[in-house]
């Protein structure tokens, strides 16, 4: 298995965080490392997401798990489980009234080590998009 992730610390409910994170015309607004996503955001719903590491790519995935206001995950891949990637969002309310907000995305499957090596590093990706969620959140731009 590899991974990438990134946290970070929002000044925002999560009811705020998460009408972003569903909202998927607007995730090029807000610099989040994505480009376009296509589809809606909901349970057992397939997306496609175009992403800056990629742009000339849509990579379609589908909405696997929802709970409203706390975590949802995305899974995409090749058939019969060759390759597979798993992105997770999840929201811990914090004491403070500030919410921690993590995106993982593990890859698997026997075909990972051949796949992984032609791969970018997604790590810029990732902190870019969890430092464009925490900006529209606390300033909604």
């Amino acid at each position: 298995m590899k991974d990438y992730e990134a946290t970070s610390t929002i000044e925002a409910d999560p009811g705020t965080i998460w009408s972003i994170l569903i909202d998927a015309p607007s995730y090029s607004q807000w610099e989040s490392g994505v480009k376009e996503v296509e589809g809606r955001i909901a349970p057992g719903e397939k997306i496609k997401v175009v992403s800056e590491a990629n742009p000339s790519r849509a990579f379609p995935v589908t909405v696997t798990h929802f709970q409203a206001g706390r975590a949802m995950t995305w899974s995409g891949g090749m058939p019969l489980g060759l390759f597979k990637g798993v992105r997770t969002f999840k929201l811990s309310p914090q004491s403070t009234g500030a919410t921690k907000f993590t995106v993982r995305e593990e890859y698997t499957g026997p075909l990972l080590p051949l796949i992984w090596k032609s791969m970018p590093d997604l790590q810029p990706s990732f902190d870019k998009f969890a430092a464009g969620l925490k900006k529209r959140a606390e300033t909604g731009s």
